[in-house]
């Protein structure tokens, strides 16, 4: 199950006055959001990239991350954010970079200012976890879209958890989200692994990580080529492991 009745994501146009008046108090998240960043950073595959799009990219820390040690020097990079005080954050972030870095307004659960076929990773961190289960299935579709054939799809957020402190926090994080979704951030656990498991999408990469009980979910697939026979089993290279220590940004 991805998520559970009563769990109403609020409004675009509330979280973007949310992360509006948020700006860049969202860098400071990193203290457990880092060990789910450093998991995409270590198997998006980013040195055979030649155009990233990411969708909700915030303060552009983890696009500045890319640029600066995992993409190769010809590589572009898009960010897209629907909060303005995001983008003005992440443009600033990636100036040193020039025109191979581009950052847009855009709200990312309609369909994206983006021709098909065009980019080969797409990144979306703590981004779903924001979103109604049709917004997810949106954003998925828009992601088959504008990816290439084996082009590779990123995607982290809050976990429901797997182990026991993971999933008491999970609980009291949803309690807190049904009495004002923005008490949270607007942001609630999920499970995504089995949104991607339906025939679209070949699983490379699973991770379940935590810091101090706080849990996410990591979620690698490559999009399936059209020539390609349809698996009747998916298998998933799976990683479970909880880190308690600092995470030095630079090493995302």
């Amino acid at each position: 199950m991805l998520d559970r009745p009563g769990n109403r994501a609020p409004a675009v146009a509330a979280l973007r006055g949310f992360y509006d008046r948020f700006g860049d108090r969202q860098d400071r998240q990193g203290w457990y959001e880092n060990v789910a960043l450093m998991e995409l950073g270590s198997h998006g595959r980013w040195g055979a990239a030649t155009a990233v799009l990411e969708l909700g990219c915030g303060t552009g820390r983890f696009a500045a991350a890319l640029l600066a040690d995992r993409l190769a020097p010809s590589a572009c990079y898009i960010g897209l954010d629907f909060s303005a005080t995001m983008v003005g954050l992440a443009r600033a972030r990636v100036v040193p970079y020039g025109p191979r870095a581009l950052v847009a307004q855009a709200d990312v659960t309609r369909p994206l200012p983006v021709a098909d076929s065009s980019v080969d990773r797409l990144l979306a961190s703590y981004l779903l976890d924001l979103l109604t289960p049709t917004q997810i299935d949106g954003v998925l579709a828009e992601a088959r879209r504008v990816l290439k054939p084996k082009g590779i799809l990123c995607v982290g957020g809050l976990s429901a958890g797997e182990r026991l402190a993971t999933r008491l926090v999970a609980q009291a994080w949803r309690l807190a989200y049904r009495i004002d979704p923005l008490l949270v951030g607007g942001c609630r656990p999920l499970r995504l692994r089995g949104r991607l498991s339906q025939g679209d999408w070949v699983p490379l990469h699973h991770a379940e990580v935590s810091r101090w009980g706080i849990g996410s979910e990591v979620v690698l697939a490559e999009r399936r080529s059209p020539s390609s026979l349809a698996l009747t089993s998916l298998e998933w290279v799976t990683t479970d492991h909880v880190i308690g220590g600092a995470l030095a940004a630079d090493h995302l």
